[in-house]
């Protein structure tokens, strides 16, 4: 997903082997993923979708008092937040010691690759509701006769 605050900003899903990197977009007063050599272009993660950082991740701590934190871990995984609250940043990534950082406080300029996209709630679809809802000739395979 993209935060409420990107609305503004062209957007477009992302896709396995994404070349990304974290963005101040210039018609938002947030942070983001963009393509690389697409600034402009807000690129859309899943819940779920799992991404690589080239380096250990940075980002800012919640008052800057603090200054800049380091992430360990180079691999994360997008979710959501606080849904609960339609005025708040719910974009965040979640790291395999269980941190989580928001996507708005990642420094710019920090690059990662889309390792995996979520199955699809298609995919998980089993038992006889599923099967229900899916054509016999699709569900065996038949060939379609007229």
């Amino acid at each position: 997903m993209c935060d409420y605050s990107l609305h503004l900003v062209a957007s477009r899903p992302a896709k396995v082997g994404d070349k990304l990197v974290s963005t101040d977009f210039a018609r938002s007063i947030t942070r983001g993923f963009s393509a690389l050599g697409e600034p402009d272009v807000a690129v859309c993660l899943l819940p779920g979708t799992e991404i690589a950082f080239e380096q250990e991740v940075l980002y800012d701590r919640a008052f800057s008092l603090f200054g800049k934190a380091r992430v360990e871990h180079k691999v994360a995984r997008f979710r959501q937040v606080n849904m609960d609250d339609p005025h708040v940043h719910h974009d965040a990534l979640e790291f395999p010691g269980g941190q989580i950082v928001m996507v708005t406080r990642l420094l710019p300029g920090q690059q990662a690759t889309v390792l995996q996209l979520p199955a699809s709630a298609h995919d998980h679809d089993h038992g006889k509701d599923a099967e229900q809802a899916t054509p016999a000739r699709v569900r065996a395979f038949e060939p379609i006769t007229r």
